[in-house]
C-alpha cells in the first residue's frame, strides 16, 4: 500500500473526514483503548516556526498513544539550507516512523512527502493548516451534530487558515462565506480548488469584503490574527487596513442566535476579536484548542497505525 500523508484537506474525501472524526470522537471518549496504538514508534517533529499548541498536542499525543516524539527545531535540522529537503527526507525515513513538519514554504512539506518513505503530516505552512482546519470542523460537529446545510463565516486575513477552512467546508457539507479587506484576499489557486470541491459537494463559497454580509445566517464565525508569524513588520499597516474587521458583539449579533466563535489562537484581544467575544458564552476557542490533541491522535493512528 502506498504511504499516506496529510498535506491538505483538499486531498481527503468527505467519507475519510467522517471516519477521522469518528476515530477522534472515540479516542477522546475512551483514550485508554489507544495507549499502545503506536507503541515503539517515533514521530519526528520539524519546527521552522514555533508553536504552543502544535508542539504540545503532538508530543503529548504520541506519548498517550505509546510512542515517542522527537523535537527538531531549526537549530537542530537545517531543512533545505545545510542539507537538501530530499536528503533530509530520505535520511529521516531511515530513523523515524513519521514526520510532522511546521514550515514556512509549503513546497518543503510536499518535498518531504515526495522523497521520504514514511507518513508526513503538515503541521502548518504559509499556505495551509490542515490539522487546525479539521479540528475546527470536528469542534463544530460536537456543538451542532450534523453540519450539512449550515454556514461558517471567516472574517479577516486571506491566509493559510482560511484556505484550510475553505477545503474543509465542502467535506462536512457546510457553506462558507469569507470577508477580507481589499488586498488581503485568499490565494486564488486555493480558492479555485475549493470552489471545485464545493461544486461537487453541492455547497457554496462566497468571498467578498463585507463582514456583515459574510456572517448573515452563519452558525460559526471564525477569525485569525491580522499579522501572522513572519509579518511583524507589516503589523502597523495591517492594523489600519483591517479596521472594521474585528469580531465583536455587534458582528456576532448578525449571525444565528446559536452561533459560536472560533479562533485558532493565539488571539490578540482588542484587535481581530474583542475580549467580550473571545471570553464570552459563544466562544469555543478552548474546546477547539483541546480538540487539536484528539484529532491529531486520530490522524497519527490513521497514518502510522499498523
Amino acid at each position: 500500500m502506498a504511504v499516506r500523508h496529510l498535506l491538505s484537506i483538499h486531498d481527503l474525501s468527505a467519507s475519510e473526514v467522517a471516519s477521522l472524526f469518528d476515530l477522534a470522537k472515540d479516542i477522546k471518549a475512551k483514550p485508554s483503548r489507544y495507549t499502545s496504538s503506536l507503541s515503539g514508534q517515533t514521530l519526528g517533529m520539524i519546527f521552522q516556526k514555533s508553536s504552543t499548541r502544535t508542539r504540545v498536542s503532538f508530543e503529548v499525543g504520541m506519548f498517550q498513544l505509546g510512542g515517542h516524539a522527537l523535537f527538531l527545531s531549526s537549530r537542530d535540522i537545517q531543512l533545505g539550507r545545510g542539507e537538501t529537503v530530499s536528503d533530509t527526507a530520505q535520511v529521516l525515513s531511515r530513523y523515524l516512523d513519521g514526520i510532522m513538519a511546521r514550515t514556512f514554504a509549503h513546497q518543503d512539506v510536499l518535498d518531504l512527502a515526495a522523497f521520504g518513505t514514511i507518513p508526513i503530516v503538515n503541521g502548518l505552512t504559509d499556505d495551509l493548516h490542515p490539522c487546525q482546519g479539521l479540528t475546527d470542523y470536528f469542534t463544530l460537529q460536537e456543538v451542532f451534530g450534523d453540519l450539512a446545510g449550515r454556514k461558517i463565516a471567516y472574517v479577516g486575513d486571506g491566509n493559510n487558515m482560511v484556505h484550510s477552512l475553505l477545503f474543509g467546508a465542502s467535506k462536512v457539507g457546510m457553506d462558507i462565506a469569507v470577508a477580507t479587506p481589499k488586498g488581503y484576499e485568499c490565494n486564488s489557486h486555493y480558492l479555485d480548488l475549493a470552489r471545485q470541491d464545493a461544486m461537487a459537494a453541492g455547497t457554496s463559497i462566497t468571498a467578498g469584503h463585507d463582514p456583515a454580509a459574510a456572517v448573515e445566517g452563519a452558525s460559526a464565525i471564525y477569525t485569525d490574527v491580522w499579522a501572522s508569524m513572519g509579518q511583524e513588520e507589516e503589523a502597523k499597516q495591517r492594523l489600519r487596513d483591517f479596521d472594521g474587521f474585528q469580531v465583536n458583539r455587534n458582528l456576532m449579533a448578525g449571525a444565528l442566535p446559536e452561533a459560536v466563535f472560533l479562533h485558532c489562537l493565539p488571539a490578540h484581544r482588542g484587535e481581530e476579536v474583542s475580549a467580550a467575544v473571545a471570553d464570552g458564552p459563544q466562544s469555543r476557542i478552548f474546546d477547539e484548542a483541546e480538540n487539536r490533541l484528539h484529532v491529531q491522535k486520530a490522524i497519527l493512528v490513521s497514518l502510522m497505525g499498523k
